[in-house]
């Protein structure tokens, strides 16, 4: 028997034996109780994979967008994204479910070796560029409230290594939930910028941009687009879904976590570029826009309270997106080579899932204080690299879920694969798009 499957299918069961016992304790509640407390128990990798896309690096691009645009193109941009978030996260999510394994341990048995190892090596390469970036972000967010930077990113690493701590998965994926939630401070501090609806009403009949701002729409655009969807997400919810216990039986579920965590996402992020919005016309070297940048204006125009929620949404968001960007690289590369690889493992049960999760975030948090530290270059290194590693990634998850003998009835439909190929066309365009624009002098 092989090793990996007999621990993917034991695995499965104690995820699976967990979740029957919330769902029993929700069925023991009355009125609306019992329905806060099933959706409660419902959300999971779904809405925590979406929520995290608003990382710290998103946020601060979400950000200069509005600084740059206003609100006038982006913001109905943003929300029609949530249908191609949408789109590929349940295709990896019930992938997972249907077969109990994950991405890179399929890719592996069905197309070689070297696409196996090909897709978790880019992956960890890339996802720690991503961590530095989100150490970034949560330094910069204590940092604005007096505390020193090497004190800062002790604290950060502290924080997320704390996280593994806590014993079973349930208990881990409810404190990244609580964590995510936070969020919602984006949402206050757009609303402190006192939007004009009337401009949030124009932007959604014209979709219009000054004509002033045509030349630079382009490059946004492909960020605000390559920041939807992110190869890190695929891994993580394929075997967060795993690791819950979701099977073939509740994809229905699955489904309902995974729209209600992408229809979130896009209103965030929407929230985000009314921040930046607020600074239009303020702020006018918008290439090198730094978190202190964004900070130090906004308390020209929402006052220091908001400033202070906009670094707590920062740190909040870098904070989540670590956790879950550090899953991601544990679950993939364990998922390839065998090992114990579940939340519901105890350090000294799956010590090599661990000291890589544990491993990724030491060297991000250490990278940051390396001074000069080439911010832009490594944000433009992790985009192009994202772009090349989302290809292959998403004509094999299209292959895979349209594959009758691996899929049977739960297999992509024939319009449900004409719409997922019309996503690599598009993400083939947008990596195109991408090295020209950075690389090709116009």
């Amino acid at each position: 028997m092989d090793m990996s499957s007999a621990t993917s299918r034991a695995e499965a069961r104690s995820g699976s034996d967990a979740k029957h016992q919330h769902v029993a304790s929700a069925s023991s509640k009355r009125g609306l109780r019992r329905y806060l407390w099933t959706f409660w128990v419902l959300l999971g990798p779904g809405f925590l994979a979406a929520l995290a896309d608003n990382d710290a690096g998103g946020v601060i691009s979400y950000t200069a967008t509005g600084v740059q645009f206003g609100v006038g193109f982006f913001v109905p941009l943003v929300l029609c994204l949530a249908v191609l978030t949408f789109t590929v996260q349940e295709m990896s999510m019930r992938l997972s479910a249907v077969t109990q394994q994950g991405f890179s341990r399929l890719a592996h048995q069905r197309y070689g070796r070297f696409w196996g190892v090909y897709h978790v090596a880019t992956l960890a390469f890339e996802n720690l560029l991503t961590l530095i970036t989100e150490f970034i972000g949560m330094t910069a967010g204590l940092v604005m409230i007096g505390i020193p930077m090497w004190i800062a990113d002790i604290l950060c690493l502290l924080f997320v290594l704390t996280f593994v701590v806590f014993t079973g998965y349930f208990t881990k994926e409810r404190i990244a939930l609580i964590i995510g939630a936070l969020n919602i401070v984006f949402l206050v501090v757009a609303f402190m910028t006192h939007p004009s609806l009337q401009a949030l009403g124009q932007a959604f009949t014209t979709w219009n941009v000054p004509t002033s701002l045509r030349g630079d729409v382009i490059w946004f655009a492909i960020a605000t687009v390559g920041n939807a969807i992110a190869p890190w997400m695929i891994f993580f919810q394929g075997s967060g879904a795993i690791d819950k216990g979701v099977s073939a039986r509740e994809l229905r579920l699955g489904r309902i976590d995974t729209a209600f965590g992408c229809l979130v996402q896009v209103v965030i992020a929407a929230a985000i570029i009314v921040c930046g919005a607020s600074l239009y016309g303020h702020i006018h070297d918008v290439s090198s826009l730094g978190p202190s940048d964004i900070v130090r204006g906004l308390q020209h125009t929402v006052g220091r309270v908001g400033a202070f929620l906009f670094g707590i949404g920062l740190f909040d968001a870098g904070f989540l997106a670590s956790i879950t960007v550090s899953l991601s690289s544990s679950w993939s590369i364990a998922e390839l080579f065998g090992w114990s690889k579940s939340l519901n493992d105890r350090v000294r049960q799956a010590p090599r899932f661990y000291a890589i999760y544990a491993g990724s975030l030491v060297i991000a948090a250490l990278a940051i204080l390396i001074p000069h530290l080439p911010l832009n270059w490594i944000s433009i290194v992790t985009q192009v690299i994202g772009g090349v590693l989302m290809t292959p990634l998403l004509i094999f998850l299209v292959l895979m879920t349209s594959d009758k003998r691996l899929m049977g009835p739960y297999r992509t439909r024939l319009w449900g694969r004409i719409w997922g190929w019309s996503m690599v066309a598009l993400l083939v365009a947008l990596t195109l798009a991408t090295l020209v624009q950075t690389f090709v002098p116009l």
